[in-house]
């Protein structure tokens, strides 16, 4: 058996209708077993250390606002080396234009890096990454009891749409303000963490 972390981003954490997606799949535990679940709000220097490998690129600095800016949903699974396979072949590709339809992924993700989970894509990459979040939040109990449905609408494509006008520079403004109206549509943020919410998911179209 493996470990794996998982994490809910941002753009899934707190879009209700795509975490209850998720959620209904992760939950299903075929072949693998969810070992923990936490709320958790990562800081700089820990988001520095789990993405070192893409310092230095221009997004970087999103990237670690992205993942700072708001609590995520922690986690950690445990098993086989090909079952964990299988969940990445599920969830899809990283880049969402590149996703297998289908996939997670392609379902429930946005744009470019706004897809939804994170979830270590090798054994050694996994055992890296509990030992270095284990330092920060508990991994070994499952702490958030999540729905694996939602009332709250779906907007998927709706936002992919519009993130890709805003990010080609078309109808920015008018698109920018559809997407904070449909990500409060999804979600029960208000106020400032609404707010969080959509400057860091416009900050991946710039």
């Amino acid at each position: 058996m493996a470990d794996a972390l998982l994490i809910f981003k941002p753009d899934s954490a707190f879009r209700l209708a795509a975490r209850a997606g998720i959620w209904g799949w992760l939950a299903s535990e075929r072949n693998w077993k969810i070992e923990s679940l936490d709320w958790f709000q990562p800081p700089a220097s820990l988001i520095e250390s789990h993405y070192d490998f893409l310092q230095g690129r221009p997004f970087f600095p999103w990237l670690v606002d992205f993942m700072t800016a708001l609590p995520v949903i922690v986690g950690r699974v445990s098993a086989a080396d090909q079952a964990l396979g299988r969940m990445r072949y599920d969830l899809g590709e990283t880049q969402i234009l590149k996703s297998r339809p289908g996939s997670l992924r392609e379902r429930y993700g946005i744009h470019g890096g706004l897809n939804c989970l994170h979830l270590s894509d090798a054994p050694e990459t996994g055992a890296a990454e509990v030992k270095r979040w284990s330092e920060f939040v508990q991994l070994d109990q499952v702490k958030v009891d999540l729905d694996d449905h939602s009332d709250k609408p779906d907007h998927t494509f709706h936002l992919r749409s519009l993130a890709t006008q805003v990010a080609n520079g078309i109808h920015t403004e008018s698109a920018s303000d559809l997407i904070r109206q449909l990500l409060a549509e999804e979600s029960d943020l208000e106020g400032n963490q609404l707010e969080a919410l959509w400057r860091i998911t416009l900050g991946a179209l710039s």
